[in-house]
């Protein structure tokens, strides 16, 4: 059965260290949801995981299942299935074999076993390959063995540790699809740690950003492009943003581009930023937050137009689709959409 995980002010301090690895990490995991933990190498990602796994012991802290603490638990008694950057398979077993392999040690019966193998092979596009030894599946076969021989026990808890980075782009599109289908199959709690933020977007329900052993930021997918709590977390998810200085009162944040109206109780000097695909060419003057430009670049992807613009001194990049067919001089007015601009501090 599901369940729900709760990481509770976790500290972490590897011995000799003169920083600690992760400082007060806090996330709420819902039964049945999946969360990526999203953030560069040597954020404290895998050192999270590996103490849910009951790998490494937190300096402080807790993590508890179900509201109840596994601290004390070894990690094979916390009801976890755990799949690895690597997909560490039994290479004397064949596929079978390998997926079976934790059913076996529960003591389940053969029929039952081999139902729960057939659905999973089936699930992950393997049943062909079931008598074959491990070592002759390329290494997206090996991962979805992996994948199957973690679910098959109907773990609590699916943990995953970078389980694409091995991958090419083309394999790791093709395993986030299949890892998404598996959840709506299984319905499984899952932590998912990646430093790709394809990964999380395509896999997750929420987003932990981890940056120098804390979260910076745990939000939607969409939220966390869109109202970026830090200029370190839009930096990090990457691709250009819009920063404009001034000052911010509740509902407003004064700038040289105007008093633009937006959501935030946030006072005083303050950064704004908006993604250039948020920004939309304007029929008309009238409403908030329409500003007047003049495109100086253009710049065409063939699926979009990359465009600069000057508005009141300030330069803005903007993403068009090919449908709005801006021109280096012309002077189009702006709209920056209320919902998609966030204030931070400086």
């Amino acid at each position: 059965m599901t369940t729900d995980v709760t990481i509770d002010a976790l500290d972490h301090t590897y011995p000799g260290a003169a920083a600690p690895t992760l400082r007060r990490v806090s996330l709420e995991v819902p039964a049945g949801t999946r969360t990526a933990i999203l953030g560069p190498s040597g954020s404290g990602k895998s050192t999270l995981l590996s103490i849910v796994a009951g790998l490494t012991a937190p300096t402080g802290g807790d993590v508890r299942f179900a509201g109840r603490s596994v601290l004390r638990q070894p990690a094979h008694r916390r009801d976890l299935g755990v799949v690895f950057q690597r997909p560490l398979l039994f290479p004397h077993l064949t596929v079978s074999e390998n997926v079976a392999f934790g059913l076996r040690m529960r003591g389940t019966d053969r029929t039952a076993t081999r139902r729960r193998v057939g659905e999973l092979l089936d699930a992950v596009a393997l049943v062909d390959y079931a008598g074959r030894r491990s070592t002759a599946l390329s290494g997206g076969q090996q991962q979805r063995v992996a994948l199957a021989r973690a679910l098959a026990a109907r773990p609590a808890v699916l943990l995953l540790d970078e389980p694409f980075s091995a991958l090419d782009p083309q394999l790791r599109a093709s395993m986030r699809t299949l890892l998404a289908d598996l959840h709506q199959r299984e319905g499984t709690t899952t932590l998912f740690v990646t430093h790709d933020r394809d990964d999380a977007v395509d896999v997750a329900d929420q987003v932990a950003v981890l940056l120098d052993g804390h979260v910076a930021q745990h939000a939607p997918p969409a939220d966390l492009f869109r109202r970026s709590a830090t200029l370190a977390v839009a930096r990090f998810l990457g691709g250009a943003v819009n920063v404009v200085a001034g000052s911010a009162r509740p509902g407003r944040f004064d700038c040289p581009l105007g008093s633009l109206h937006l959501d935030t109780d946030h006072r005083g000097p303050g950064l704004l930023l908006i993604r250039p695909e948020a920004i939309v060419v304007a029929d008309d003057q009238r409403g908030d937050n329409v500003v007047p430009a003049t495109v100086t670049a253009v710049t065409d992807r063939g699926t979009h137009l990359d465009v600069r613009a000057t508005s009141s001194g300030l330069t803005l990049q903007i993403r068009v689709g090919p449908a709005t067919p801006l021109r280096l001089g012309d002077e189009p007015l702006l709209w920056l959409p209320p919902a998609h601009l966030s204030v931070v501090t400086p």
